[in-house]
């Protein structure tokens, strides 16, 4: 047995690695950028230089913090004309229109110098002092740079660059100034052209990065506990899941708890009891409780027994908090009247399903030759059922408490939502809605995690209650 557990162990590694590298290159491909959400960036378009450096610096220094300044990964598999530093760039259109300029020239060091050309003849004409005069001529030369940014098709790139040659004219109110800008931005686009190499991009190519990369960065520090910053709070994960961690895992362990202890002797019941009235009766009023929806239960409950249309016996969702300087007493008391209606939607769906499970599994053992032989024994109908019968039938049972673990982290979306309980329910609820992807994917990752320690736990449960089950290899 414990070389089958540690085993089971060691394959935990490759699947939460695999877990992990499909989780972080879903949170890096989703949609926007988290970047904007942390800082509430608006997009710096007109404004003065002083303004956009500021606002530069600060997007860098975010990036800095974050570690959106890294390679994703160890390494990338590409060709001889990917550029190697395009990370670097903080802007995803510019990464964009870079990646292509650089698989169409080739030459990653002349695109680059391009770029740089393009941001310094912006920040020359942010410097300009704008006047009535030169309002007009200042207009243009900013659109057309800051379309040179998006282009990677030579005719529209001429064409930009031809708006900006009136610079050069005399009578243009912002010569002087840029001209000087406007012929280095043509001498860098004539390069580029000068210098490219397209076969480069048939070359294969393996750039190295090492550990420092984004990915080594993130999952050396979950396994560490830092399950990195909330973008909707700019509070530590970890935290925000401490908080809402005890209210889902209590409610799912006493539901649980409650489940198991009503429904095995009640599947037992109905098992023994097979074919007659009472069996019956109770077996169609599982199968009505588990095809009600919780959420519609809850709905219900709210409704009528918490001051709606009806009775006012539970307090409703949003009720007033329970005050910080009461004692420990009234606070278990108040809580635990507070979680009654949750509990009974949480519960009674299991019930009802756990019960028909230890029916089919009590059903399947009393046909057993050995229960026959008991009975023949003269052992009375208790001792055969739950002595030698119980035993055997509970690998249906444990087979669904492994899924125990990963429902005590995730909770219930739902449930949580209608009874406002701040569980990680409610947490995964809105991190959802506010793309707040740090906490989804923590979230994802302790589940995956608790998942496969669910079953670890039925395989160990199966060999406890049945000494027929062995996980090693027998001698021949």
């Amino acid at each position: 047995m414990l070389r089958y557990i540690l085993k089971r162990v060691f394959i935990f590694i490759p699947t939460m690695l695999a877990i992990s590298l499909i989780t972080f290159f879903i949170s890096v491909n989703a949609p926007g950028d988290p970047l904007d959400q942390i800082l509430n960036k608006n997009a710096v378009g007109d404004g003065q230089a002083e303004d956009k450096l500021s606002s530069e610096k600060t997007y860098r220094e975010a990036r800095h913090t974050y570690g959106f300044d890294l390679p994703l990964f160890y390494f990338t598999l590409s060709n001889a004309a990917y550029p190697d530093t395009l990370y670097k760039i903080p802007d995803e259109v510019h990464r964009n229109t870079l990646e292509r300029l650089s698989w169409k020239y080739g030459d990653w060091k002349e695109v680059s110098a391009w770029y740089r050309q393009i941001r310094l003849m912006e920040f020359t004409l942010l410097h300009i002092s704008r006047t009535p005069a030169n309002s007009s001529s200042l207009n243009d030369a900013q659109n057309a740079v800051y379309q040179l940014y998006n282009q990677f098709d030579d005719s529209k790139i001429r064409f930009f660059l031809s708006t900006l040659s009136v610079i050069k004219q005399d009578d243009c109110k912002i010569r002087g100034e840029a001209e000087r800008s406007v012929v280095s931005l043509e001498g860098a686009y004539h390069s580029m052209l000068l210098h490219a190499d397209p076969e480069k991009k048939y070359i294969p190519s393996i750039h190295w990065y090492g550990t420092s990369n984004q990915y080594h960065r993130w999952f050396s520090r979950f396994i560490c506990g830092d399950f990195g910053i909330s973008y909707q709070d700019q509070r530590p994960v970890s935290s925000s899941i401490l908080d809402a961690l005890p209210w889902t895992a209590g409610i799912s362990l006493l539901s649980v708890l409650l489940a198991y202890l009503i429904s095995i002797p009640v599947g037992v019941r109905a098992a023994v009891n097979k074919g007659k009235l009472s069996e019956k009766i109770g077996t169609t009023t599982l199968f009505v409780l588990y095809s009600l929806p919780n959420f519609w239960i809850a709905t219900m409950l709210v409704i009528f027994l918490c001051g709606g249309d009806w009775l006012h016996v539970f307090p409703g969702p949003g009720a007033a908090p329970i005050p910080d300087d009461a004692s420990w007493i009234y606070k278990i008391v108040h809580i635990a009247y507070r979680l009654i209606l949750p509990l009974i939607c949480w519960t009674y769906g299991s019930l009802a399903f756990i019960s028909r499970q230890m029916r089919g599994g009590m059903l399947s053992i009393v046909r057993q030759d050995y229960i026959r032989t008991a009975r023949a024994k003269g052992l009375d109908e208790h001792t055969v059922i739950w002595k030698h019968a119980f035993r055997n039938s509970l690998l249906p049972v444990i087979t669904l408490f492994s899924e125990v673990f990963p429902l005590a982290v995730s909770g219930s979306v739902v449930l949580e939502h209608i009874f406002n309980i701040p569980g990680m329910g409610q947490l995964s609820y809105e991190a959802l809605f506010s793309k707040n992807y740090p906490v989804i994917f923590s979230v994802l990752l302790i589940t995956a995690f608790l998942t496969l320690s669910g079953n670890l736990v039925a395989d160990i449960g199966y060999a406890i209650v049945d000494p027929r089950i062995s996980f090693s290899k027998k001698k021949k």
